[in-house]
């Protein structure tokens, strides 16, 4: 399993949880503010002892910027997607970085996985479709994640609908 996906499984009933990856740990961030404060700072005050004090603001007006860059992406990395497979119900819970959850049931026997190319780039999205109705899931993931988890998830609903009869 990537580190995007981890996988529990009970005697009847699986599940999958999806998060976003950060490759950088929040020590890793801590690291990283430091080095990039100190050398704003530093070439901030050798402009300032030059004369031209105001560029000491704007490089503080930098670190600033790129902390409030990382946080929000840090915010953003909080979105998971939880599905939920037993042989009588597909559940996708998506739960936003707000703490909103948007819940999506399906049967398994109809549900299908789909994996499309979307964009000219070469670009794919994700959906689980049954009777009609289609939710799009999984967009945080990269290309090969999605189509590797189609392929896990396409598996788990045979199974389930093997265990269902």
């Amino acid at each position: 399993m990537t580190d995007s996906l981890a996988r529990k499984q009970s005697s009847n009933e699986t599940r999958f949880v999806l998060h976003p990856y950060r490759s950088l740990s929040p020590r890793g961030f801590l690291i990283l503010m430091g080095l990039i404060s100190l050398i704003s700072f530093v070439v901030g005050m050798v402009f300032f002892l030059m004369g031209a004090w105001p560029v000491f603001g704007f490089f503080g007006l930098d670190v600033a910027l790129i902390y409030y860059a990382f946080k929000r992406n840090y915010r953003s990395g909080r979105i998971y997607e939880t599905i939920t497979l037993s042989p009588d119900v597909l559940k996708l819970t998506r739960v936003h970085p707000t703490g909103e959850r948007e819940e999506f049931d399906f049967n398994p026997y109809w549900a299908r996985v789909r994996v499309s190319v979307d964009h000219p780039d070469g670009r794919t999205s994700m959906r689980l479709a049954a009777r009609g109705k289609e939710v799009l899931f999984g967009q945080f993931l990269t290309d090969d994640e999605r189509r590797d988890f189609a392929d896990v998830l396409a598996g788990a609903l045979v199974s389930a609908r093997g265990a269902r009869f």
